[in-house]
Order: C-alpha cells, then structure tokens, then sequence
C-alpha cells in the first residue's frame, strides 16, 4: 500500500487509546496495522487471557482469517463501501463471536487515499457505547439519542420522539442529526433493525416471525420485503446460507436470547 509507511508513522497515538480499538486494512482486506488495543481484544476472544504483543497473529491476515464467515462478511461489505470512497459514520453495532459475550459499539471507517486521490485502502475505530464513547460523538445530545435507539430499536421510534431525547425541535433535530451521520434518522434506525435482524438469523435458530417483531418490523411480510431489499436475499435464504457455512464451524448457531435480541448484557 504506497503510503502506509507515512500514514503508521501516527501508530503509536492510537497505541496509547484503551478504549478504542484502531486498525488499517489494504484493499483486500489484509490488516496492514492495528493497536495494542485491538491485539489484546483479539487475545482474549481467541487465546483467553494472553496478550498478543507481536503482529504475526493478525497481520497480514484477513477477517476470514479471524472470523466466523457472517461477521467476516459484513465486514467485508463495509469494506466495499468505504472502498468506494463511502464513509461509516457513527454507527452503532453489537459486535461479538457467535456464542460468546457481545458489546455494543460505536464505529467509523474511512477510505486511505494515495498521493493522487486514489482509494488505497481503508481505516477504521470503534469504541464503546458507554459514557466514554457516547461523550465523544459531536454534540452530547446525540449520545443520548444513540443509547436511545440501542435500548428502543424493537419498537417504532419517530423523529418527535428522538427530537425530545435531544432536547430540540424536530426540525434541528432531522438538520443536525443528518450533518453527523450522513443519514436520516429513520434510514439510521431502519440499518440498525436489519442488521440486528441479520445477526439473529445468522447466530440463532429463532423464529423469523419473532427475529421480524424483535427488531422492530410490522410484521413478517414487511420485514422479508426490506430485508431482501438491502441484503439480496430473504430471510430465510440468509439464513440457510450461514447455516451451511456454519457446518465447518461447529458452535457457531445459539439458541442464546442475549445474542439473538441485541438487547444490552448489562
């Protein structure tokens, strides 16, 4: 990647962030860098309680290395927008090995460009939806409204009710919301359900009915229309699909409600 070695001579800042973990990938989606604090994440997911000091464990692989095939994918479907020269602004996520504890997060992700403007690569940060993390989004009030929609994605949520949580009118509140994250708050919400609603069928066997009326949809024939909308296949296709990846990767469908609701673990 022409120009990483200028970009990683900024390493060693994000190496002093705990609580954020910080990486670099190439255009296939190799890791080229990442931060202590993704090295020791990726310890105690894989390894137990070891930290991971040396590169070798993660560089140069990719999240198909790393991964079960259902996060690896969205992964790698992030990685194609950005390498489009699209941005993830601000999403909230709950991010977690099917089966094993999940946390909610809150991630970024830019396109690295070369000295003549070509996408190069991209770069990514996520932290915490905690008080830390919800205090660095531009504008308090809008941690607020984060956590508010983390906590109410299973219900019907309208812009009047977000504008009171942000204590503003409804129209400042759709202006700002959308200068901050590059979305309407109803597009914002609606990719909130439905990645949450991929999650649930992917790493559980839940019913579709239930994963649609968790996840806030009006009912099940609505939720197979803008799930295939957005995702190329219905549910129950998506389903099937990483049921058979699953078969090489023994464990990696829960009948846990925590991962299949998306609901906070405390």
């Amino acid at each position: 990647m022409q120009g990483l070695p200028t970009l990683l001579q900024l390493a060693p800042l994000f190496d002093c962030i705990d609580e954020a973990l910080v990486w670099v990938k190439d255009r296939d989606g190799r890791y080229r860098w990442v931060n202590r604090a993704f090295r020791t994440s990726y310890a105690l997911e894989h390894c137990g309680d070891v930290a991971i000091d040396g590169p070798d464990a993660i560089l140069g692989k990719t999240d198909y290395d790393l991964s079960s095939p259902f996060l690896a994918d969205q992964f790698r479907l992030d990685d194609e927008l950005v390498l489009g020269g699209a941005r993830v602004v601000n999403r909230i996520e709950l991010v977690g090995p099917p089966g094993g504890p999940s946390e909610w997060k809150i991630t970024n992700k830019i396109p690295i460009r070369d000295g003549e403007g070509r996408v190069v690569g991209t770069a990514g940060l996520s932290r915490g939806l905690d008080a830390t993390g919800l205090d660095s989004l531009p504008g308090r009030s809008f941690g607020a409204v984060l956590a508010h929609i983390r906590d109410h994605f299973g219900s019907p949520i309208g812009n009047s009710e977000l504008a009171r949580v942000a204590h503003m009118s409804v129209r400042t509140f759709e202006r700002r919301f959308r200068d901050a994250f590059h979305l309407s708050p109803q597009k914002y919400v609606r990719r909130l359900q439905l990645r949450m609603a991929s999650r649930a069928l992917a790493m559980t066997r839940r019913p579709l009915a239930e994963v649609s009326q968790d996840c806030g949809f009006a009912d099940q024939s609505h939720f197979t229309r803008e799930f295939r909308r957005h995702f190329g296949r219905t549910p129950r296709q998506f389903r099937e699909h990483y049921t058979r990846a699953a078969d090489d990767a023994p464990g990696t469908i829960t009948d846990a409600s925590d991962q299949a609701s998306g609901r906070p673990n405390g």
